[in-house]
């Protein structure tokens, strides 16, 4: 029948290749629509200047809610965890140092018939002044208490490291009104190379350091140590997914700069060191891991002279520091 003829050649069945698709040409037309004008840059999604306006509009509606909470509203756990056991800072110059710098101790230890220099009578004052309990203890106690280490006669006993929420540390720069500076270690194991890097934070203006819970150094007494009293002053947080932390810190508004020997852009031309930065370091011998350098939104090298391929973890992340500092005065004076 005419009719039915005239329907099967316009309407297509389902899987079949022949025929024509009623209404094909009314598809194409929204196609050819323009899109209207470019968005401005805080209404681009990924876009730096978007990534801050929604940082700040997140700090207003839930920074007073989150403090009100003991820092921990709208998080998952608590936004600190102290663990382990009490740990002992041993040698007179990092006692002295720890007990100037406010370093939350419990008691001073010192060698029985320990020859009282200078320092020797700096740390007993001032544990005296902050009614630390002094206790006499033999020599083989203190080896014991440091574990063979370097005490010289003094060791003072600090609590388990209370460990900050990765949040917390944005906080501690914008109720300052400063622009965050963040150092972010992706598998650094040497205790002693994270307190060189909190010592270098404190130094250069950085508001704290992020750390792994896992597979990475701690806020132990070798850190403490080296620190040389900064812990007391820069604050350490621990994520429990350094990746997903950088994400969370990119949708704030930083800009997150991975730091290795293979990096694409020289230091000295990072233009991004004026604003909100969260500098990653990269462990002594592997550098950064491979997500950690994807989710990085540059990464970059410290030029060198010589046969010298890369530097230790800990003078990497001080030179950095000295040249992001630097960039900012000249931004601040200039």
């Amino acid at each position: 029948m005419p009719g039915n003829s005239s329907r099967r050649g316009a309407v297509r069945k389902t899987g079949s290749k022949k025929g024509a698709v009623v209404g094909s040409g009314g598809q194409k037309r929204k196609g050819l629509e323009g899109k209207g004008p470019t968005p401005k840059a805080t209404e681009r999604t990924g876009h730096p200047a978007t990534r801050r306006a929604s940082a700040a509009t997140k700090r207003g509606a839930s920074g007073a809610g989150r403090r009100g909470a003991g820092g921990s509203g709208g998080r998952s756990g608590p936004a600190r965890r102290a663990t382990g056991a009490p740990e002992y800072v041993g040698g007179r110059n990092p006692v002295v140092e720890a007990l100037r710098g406010g370093v939350p101790a419990r008691a001073l230890y010192v060698a029985s018939r320990i020859a009282a220099d200078d320092r020797v009578k700096e740390a007993v004052k001032l544990a005296g002044d902050i009614g630390l309990p002094i206790l006499e203890v033999s020599k083989a106690d203190l080896d014991r208490m440091t574990s063979d280490g370097v005490h010289q006669g003094l060791a003072v006993q600090v609590p388990p490291y209370d460990y900050a929420h990765p949040d917390d540390l944005l906080d501690l720069a914008y109720d300052a009104g400063l622009q965050p500076l963040l150092v972010a270690l992706d598998g650094v194991t040497d205790p002693r190379n994270l307190g060189a890097i909190v010592r270098s934070v404190a130094a250069f203006g950085g508001h704290g350091v992020v750390v792994p819970e896992r597979r990475a150094a701690g806020m132990t007494a070798a850190a403490w140590k080296v620190s040389a009293g900064a812990a007391a002053r820069v604050r350490v947080a621990r994520a429990t997914n350094l990746t997903r932390a950088l994400v969370e810190y990119k949708k704030a508004g930083c800009f997150v700069v991975g730091l290795d020997a293979d990096g694409d852009l020289p230091l000295g031309d990072l233009e991004a060191a004026t604003g909100p930065l969260v500098l990653v370091v990269g462990s002594e011998g592997k550098g950064l891991s491979r997500l950690v350098r994807e989710t990085c939104d540059v990464v970059v090298a410290i030029p060198m002279a010589g046969q010298m391929e890369s530097l230790n973890a800990g003078v990497a992340a001080g030179v950095a520091l000295y040249e992001v500092a630097r960039r900012r005065a000249t931004d601040r004076h200039g």
